[in-house]
């Protein structure tokens, strides 16, 4: 059993910044890949992000492709994710999530799940 927390969200103007933090209990931190999911007002959840166990891989959405960068510290057992350039489309719940390898972008192979922090964007 994992236990994820997100935190770091808030309010923000357009092109500000924020870093997410999503830390992780248990011993196994660091056998996992790590993902980044967000679920905006009235829509599907959505890939983010996602980083290999050991930091060497990485894969992000068009999206946020250079403007958001995810890294993660084992010996912490925290992964980050580093929001910059914000636009009111990244509003959403932000959600960390646990995978057992790859770089999968669906949620379905996800299996532990924290409860979400909600990052707003205004315009």
């Amino acid at each position: 059993q994992v236990q994820l927390v997100e935190s770091g969200g808030g309010l923000v103007q357009a092109g500000g910044s924020l870093r997410l933090s999503c830390a992780a209990s248990g011993r196994t931190f660091s056998l996992y890949t790590m993902g980044w999911f967000r679920q905006p007002p009235g829509k599907e959840r959505e890939f983010v992000t996602a980083i290999h166990r050991s930091s060497s891989n990485t894969y992000y959405a068009d999206s946020v492709k250079g403007r958001f960068t995810i890294s993660r510290d084992n010996a912490k057992n925290t992964v980050y994710l580093q929001m910059n350039n914000l636009k009111p489309e990244d509003t959403a719940v932000y959600y960390c999530a646990t995978s057992p390898g790859g770089l999968p972008i669906r949620s379905s192979e996800y299996r532990y799940w924290g409860q979400g922090t909600q990052v707003t964007v205004s315009s």
